[in-house]
């Protein structure tokens, strides 16, 4: 089922200089942690003078996946939707 969340949450991200790519490594939601498997889709978008990245991303057990969205204007996380792939 996916749900609509729009929770600040705890995330743990890096940066490879190599790839010139910083990622999402885990995602600390209501007291569990998920590690990041694979990262589906990443994008940008501008709210006025704000740049937030938007990931899509899966967790290493492949059951749960999230949107999360990161506010360039002060370093905030927030899981705007939670999937944990069933269609209900």
């Amino acid at each position: 089922m996916r749900e609509k969340i729009n929770e600040k949450v705890g995330v743990v991200m890096y940066f490879s200089a190599e790839q010139r790519r910083a990622l999402p490594h885990v995602v600390s939601w209501h007291g569990r942690d998920y590690y990041v498997g694979e990262v589906g889709y990443h994008h940008t978008i501008r709210e006025g003078e704000t740049l937030h990245h938007i990931y899509e991303v899966v967790d290493k057990d492949k059951t749960t996946a999230f949107r999360l969205n990161l506010d360039t204007s002060n370093l905030f996380w927030t899981l705007e939707v939670v999937s944990d792939g069933n269609a209900d």
